[in-house]
């Protein structure tokens, strides 16, 4: 069981790693990379993003520890840290779709009463 001091440290560290994927752009970068390591040059391309919005996300992912680099000589290179991430979302997505697939039979009982 954990103690209060411990218990607080792990609610902070969710927060914070919570507001690393509260952006969409993260979120894509996430799954993007998910799919193996790339460069920046390389999220650009597949994102269709500016270079400088690519590289102020991933210095958010890297800060909640989220994605680490390396460089091969000249070149960077993004990774996760952890693919249970890539898990984690994608239990949140079924949530959504869940949430999305219930307001949409609402919609259409209601349609089908008038």
């Amino acid at each position: 069981m954990l103690n209060e001091r411990m218990r607080e440290e792990i609610n902070l560290l969710h927060a914070r790693m919570c507001s690393g994927i509260a952006d969409p752009v993260r979120i894509a970068l996430l799954y993007e990379l998910s799919q193996g390591p790339k460069n920046v040059s390389a999220l650009v391309a597949d994102l269709g993003l500016p270079q400088s919005s690519i590289s102020r996300h991933l210095r958010v992912l890297r800060d909640r520890h989220l994605v680490r680099w390396r460089r091969e000589g000249a070149m960077v290179y993004y990774e996760l840290t952890d693919e249970r991430v890539i898990e984690a979302l994608d239990v949140l997505r079924d949530v959504l779709y869940g949430r999305l697939e219930r307001r949409a039979n609402l919609v259409q009982a209601a349609r089908t009463k008038h």
